[in-house]
């Protein structure tokens, strides 16, 4: 399902339900992804300090895709 993520809490609501869809635990992506549990826990809850690179491992972790659309395109 798409969702348009227009700000730091949104992202972190879409992180956190993908991964209780999945039935992970915070420790069982923090660890995937190689980033700390409070990161994760930081993102989940919208923190708009999140680092990038450290967000995209998470999204990549959960298996889910970041996708930029252009408005202006199409």
């Amino acid at each position: 399902m798409e969702r348009a993520i227009t700000n730091p809490e949104a992202l972190g609501a879409a992180v956190r339900r993908a991964r209780k869809i999945r039935g992970l635990r915070l420790e069982d992506v923090a660890i995937g992804a190689g980033v700390g549990l409070r990161f994760l826990s930081e993102l989940e809850r919208g923190k708009p300090t999140a680092r990038l690179a450290e967000t995209l491992r998470v999204i990549e972790t959960l298996g889910l895709d970041l996708v930029l659309q252009d408005p202006d395109d199409g």
